[in-house]
């Protein structure tokens, strides 16, 4: 075999490695569920709306839509809350169990008092997490979150990552929900997920 040769053969090797790896995260996002069956995120100690303590324990036991974002977002975080919170509803009148759950990139502004005067102005099942800002950094650094805060004095805002994650009742990752998909496909991911 020619030096040639050997190399053709090399590059066709890695090639298929970076098809499978390819294939593999496709499976993941598109709602196929993780190849390691492990819990998404990692472990996090925070507080809930009410106050209460709330880890990842909580997220379990019932398919779970979680997002990140912040009150004075203007137009991404609202809308994405009162169409999660609208499924929601239509999921709950089915007999399906569908939790909500926000989490705060702006835990300085976003104290639990805030939280619940958010999100209970959409729908009183809505888990609205906080806390510690390092607690908080560290868990969205461990869904793979991006944000940052723009501007200065008490009007900044937050870049932030607009994704919806779905999570079957094992905390697993079922797939996930881009900012402005089709409606369509949002409501056909949800009801995979709760099995409707």
């Amino acid at each position: 075999m020619s030096g040639t040769q050997i190399l053709r053969t090399g590059l066709w090797a890695v090639a298929a490695l970076i098809a499978g790896a390819m294939v593999a995260m496709v499976f993941v996002v598109s709602g196929g569920g993780p190849a390691t069956g492990k819990p998404y995120g990692q472990p996090f100690s925070l507080t809930d709306q009410n106050g209460r303590p709330i880890t990842q324990a909580d997220l379990r036991g019932e398919p779970a839509a979680v997002f990140f974002g912040y009150t004075h977002c203007p137009d991404v975080c609202p809308t994405t809350l009162y169409e999660l919170a609208g499924y929601q509803a239509q999921l709950k009148k089915e007999g399906k169990r569908l939790r909500v759950v926000f989490v705060t990139v702006d835990p300085q502004r976003d104290t639990p008092a805030v939280l619940k005067d958010y999100v209970s102005a959409v729908s009183d099942d809505v888990t609205a997490i906080t806390g510690d800002p390092a607690k908080v950094a560290a868990m969205a650094k461990g869904w793979g979150i991006y944000f940052k805060k723009v501007g200065e004095g008490d009007d900044y805002t937050m870049d932030h990552t607009a994704t919806t994650f779905l999570l079957n009742p094992d905390g697993t990752l079922a797939g996930t929900i881009a900012y402005g998909e089709d409606p369509k496909i949002e409501q056909k991911k949800l009801e995979k997920l709760v099995g409707a």
